[in-house]
């Protein structure tokens, strides 16, 4: 158990629930079993249709940490932003109701909070997480992560910054361990100090289902001065499926992605943020973006797509294409030669021609990254997310 320092925090876990009888028991199960037991467990029931609702009821008569607030839906953003009124721990954690944590999250980002001179000095703990596949649900057994994991095409993958962030000391700035805004927003793979979050007003965006809310809220929460900390270990275990759910998803509903990408540079303008090594990551995301969506438009266009919805994500599309800084996406080897073309049509600019060296050079090394952390299979995964760059 944690040292007494650490065991007097309250820790505010916020579930945000909606239609997840499938996974929700195995999610729960993972926050109550927790080696630090000072938990305040919200669960946000969002208007669910299924059982949700009363697999929450049950559990909540047998712990009661848990307490139950039934609401109409509205989404994830304002279900994340009543639980963050709710709350009265001085630390904040926000659990989707489909994944589910190793057993020492919360002693351990703690533990690191306190070992660096605690809520006065630490705004954010963030640790590495898993990347749990389709094939493996309900398969990873929480608490195996110190039993070594058998090598097999579907076991669980480290984050896609696990060994990256480096800062040279702790707290530190996100400008020192940019990987953390380079990657997927993840969140939910950390630790808020609650006056932080209250005395700089960040909040979730409410906006309907789930609509990658977490993406304004990442830039919100860690750009503005947060002092931060990391822990190098995976501690949640977060279902994905990768680049195909993200291109499902544009397709379904190809206004999201840049939508959000644009709520992230108002944000990044609001909080007046000037290091370029934010700015940069934030390029990489909109180019990523843009380039989802433009592919999402092309195959809905092939199936006779023309709904107004398509028009509107056009219209988008050139204006975010506009808002890139050209010399960011030039001068980034990150950013392939899909989006650096993309760009410079929307600009009327020329490409540079040793871009391209560059962004091999990168693709070598991020290669040679994804085979030490997740083996071939993985680099083979990266080559086809990447075909269109």
């Amino acid at each position: 158990m944690s040292n007494s320092k650490t065991s007097t925090h309250l820790v505010s876990i916020i579930v945000p629930i909606y239609n997840a009888e499938k996974y929700l028991a195995q999610c729960l199960d993972s926050v109550q079993a927790q080696t630090y037991t000072n938990l305040e467990i919200l669960c946000i029931n969002d208007g669910s249709k299924d059982n949700s609702l009363d697999i929450l009821h049950a559990r909540a008569a047998h712990d009661n940490r848990i307490t139950v607030i039934d609401k109409a839906n509205a989404g994830y953003g304002a279900a994340c932003n009543l639980g963050l009124a709710t709350a009265r721990g001085d630390w904040i954690s926000i659990v989707e109701p489909d994944d589910y944590l190793e057993p020492r999250m919360y002693e351990a980002l703690l533990a690191q909070a306190d070992a660096l001179g605690g809520n006065e000095h630490v705004d954010i703990v963030r640790s590495a997480y898993w990347r749990i596949f389709d094939s493996e649900k309900g398969a990873h057994d929480p608490g195996a992560a110190s039993q070594k994991r058998e090598s097999s095409r579907n076991r669980p993958l480290p984050c896609a910054y696990k060994d990256r962030v480096k800062p040279a000391g702790q707290p530190f700035f996100i400008g020192d361990g940019i990987e953390l805004l380079l990657h997927h927003p993840s969140i939910w793979s950390a630790i808020y100090r609650r006056e932080f979050l209250l005395e700089n007003k960040v909040r979730f965006k409410e906006i309907p289902g789930a609509g990658w809310a977490d993406n304004p809220f990442l830039v919100a929460s860690h750009c503005a001065g947060a002092r931060l900390a990391y822990v190098d270990e995976a501690f949640y275990c977060y279902r994905e499926n990768g680049i195909a759910e993200a291109r499902d998803f544009a397709r379904r509903a190809p206004l999201v992605p840049l939508e959000r990408w644009n709520d992230m540079m108002d944000e990044a303008e609001r909080r007046n943020i000037t290091d370029e090594r934010v700015l940069r990551a934030l390029t990489v995301r909109g180019v990523n973006y843009a380039l989802l969506t433009k592919e999402a438009l092309e195959e809905r266009a092939v199936h006779g797509k023309t709904e107004t919805i398509d028009v509107c994500a056009h219209k988008l599309l050139t204006q975010s294409t506009h808002r890139l800084r050209a010399d960011l996406v030039f001068s980034d080897a990150r950013i392939g030669r899909a989006g650096t073309v993309l760009v410079a049509e929307a600009q009327g600019l020329r490409v540079p021609k040793r871009h391209a060296l560059s962004h091999m050079l990168y693709l070598i090394s991020e290669g040679w990254y994804r085979t030490k952390t997740g083996g071939a299979a993985t680099v083979l995964s990266l080559l086809k997310s990447r075909r269109s760059s």
